[in-house]
């Protein structure tokens, strides 16, 4: 686990592949501040790399087995490779944590792929 890369899609090829895929989760919600991570790069297939979203972790994941397709990162975040999708080279970027200006954020990321 400690290889992880966390990085960001795009926002506008987000939503261009949503109405294709009904499981893609959206970068951010109304009212959200921060915009969604994704782990990275899982697969690389004819030329394209994919992704899996990462999602905090919630009270109904503790109950859920790990299993193939469903990774807990302790009780910070998890991640549905069952929902990761192809990402061309310039839709996506790695995220720096070093230049997180908010210290809370800051301090929660490096805990999920630790």
């Amino acid at each position: 686990m400690d290889s992880l890369k966390i990085y960001e899609i795009s926002e506008k090829y987000v939503n261009y592949l949503a109405p294709l895929a009904s499981h893609l989760f959206r970068n951010r919600q109304a009212g959200q501040q921060n915009s969604r991570k994704y782990i990275g790069i899982v697969l690389q297939i004819n030329g394209m790399d994919y992704f899996a979203p990462l999602s905090s972790f919630k009270e109904k994941h503790r109950k859920m087995n790990e299993g193939l397709d469903f990774i807990k990162i302790k009780d910070y975040a998890v991640i549905n490779l069952n929902n990761m999708f192809p990402v061309p080279v310039n839709e996506y970027r790695y995220v720096d944590f070093s230049r997180e200006k908010n210290p809370k954020y800051k301090s929660l990321l490096p805990k999920s792929v630790a």
